[in-house]
């Protein structure tokens, strides 16, 4: 019971986390101003693939972040702060949008591009810096911490980032009928939301990043 509640906790972290910053309500009015050169069955099956490339990247740096803090010589408290700073960024832009994550110039070209689904729509759009930062967030905090189960934890965000994925596969499908329902500015207000929740993410990891830096006895006998 103790382990299916702590799977189940980790599960609601992440994708309480994650859904916010990916936002795939954004990424399905720019799939629609991209994709009007393609039939609804290739859009759909782009949308499939983008959302296979989204979960491939998150999982891979889910479990690629260990090392790479490790590599580069990043504390668990700096990765923390830098996260919430990149998540705070982001998440200020979609409360206060101005032009948009995707440049004019990258809409036009998308328009050209018989393929979308790694790029414009994998990456930035669904996996950009921010939820890349997200999971080496977590992957750091899962290594830092005692007295968990780290398997158990881990399988807990892959869980999330596979229901994030399926979560943005059904919005990206239904793009049409949610931008006819929410219309642009239901899309904004929405969006505007999302971007609320994820200050407020960004500064409890920087609250978390700060309060472990002032335990961390190593740091100040440098």
């Amino acid at each position: 019971m103790k382990e299916t509640a702590e799977f189940l906790s980790w599960v609601g972290v992440a994708l309480v986390t994650l859904i916010p910053i990916i936002n795939p309500v954004s990424t399905a009015v720019l799939l629609l101003s991209i994709s009007e050169h393609l039939s609804d069955k290739e859009r759909n099956r782009q949308v499939m693939w983008a959302c296979i490339f989204m979960t491939a990247i998150l999982v891979v740096f889910l479990f690629a972040g260990h090392l790479i803090i490790v590599a580069f010589g990043i504390s668990i408290p700096g990765i923390r702060l830098a996260g919430g700073m990149v998540i705070g960024v982001l998440g200020f832009r979609m409360l206060f949008p101005g032009e948009g994550h995707i440049t004019i110039e990258g809409r036009q070209e998308a328009r050209q591009k018989p393929n979308l689904s790694f790029s414009p729509l994998a990456m930035p759009s669904l996996s950009g810096p921010g939820s890349i930062a997200v999971v080496i967030t977590m992957s750091s905090t899962i290594d830092g911490q005692h007295g968990i189960d780290k398997a158990l934890a881990f399988s807990g965000v892959v869980v999330a980032i596979l229901l994030t994925a399926i979560i943005s596969w059904l919005i990206l499908r239904g793009a049409g009928f949610l931008k006819r329902f929410l219309g642009v500015n239901g899309a904004d207000s929405l969006s505007r939301i999302m971007g609320f929740l994820l200050v407020c993410i960004a500064i409890q990891f920087a609250i978390v990043g700060v309060r472990d830096l002032i335990l961390d006895t190593g740091f100040w006998h440098r």
